[in-house]
């Protein structure tokens, strides 16, 4: 899915890294780093969301987190059926 909406190999690459801010510009950074709370604590701390309100609206917010987490939702959803998709 990230190949097909434009993000490139070096991208997909860096997200495996400890420091993805060398490819992803601050605001990337930001939604990166909420997505990744949401997985792992399914809690967002207040400085980051102070943070994800500096860079986005509450509109942005709202379908940035629906997107997260239906994105988690699919993943489990193909876990479960041992669904992979083909590259």
């Amino acid at each position: 899915m990230g190949r097909a909406a434009g993000i490139s190999e070096e991208e997909l690459a860096a997200l495996r890294e400890p420091s993805v801010d060398e490819c992803f510009n601050e605001r990337e950074t930001v939604a990166l780093a909420y997505a990744d709370a949401i997985v792992a604590a399914h809690v967002v701390g207040k400085e980051l969301f102070a943070n994800v309100r500096r860079h986005f609206s509450e509109d942005e917010i709202i379908e940035l987190t629906a997107t997260i987490n239906w994105e988690i939702c699919v993943a489990k959803f193909n876990r479960a059926l041992e669904i992979e998709w083909g590259s």
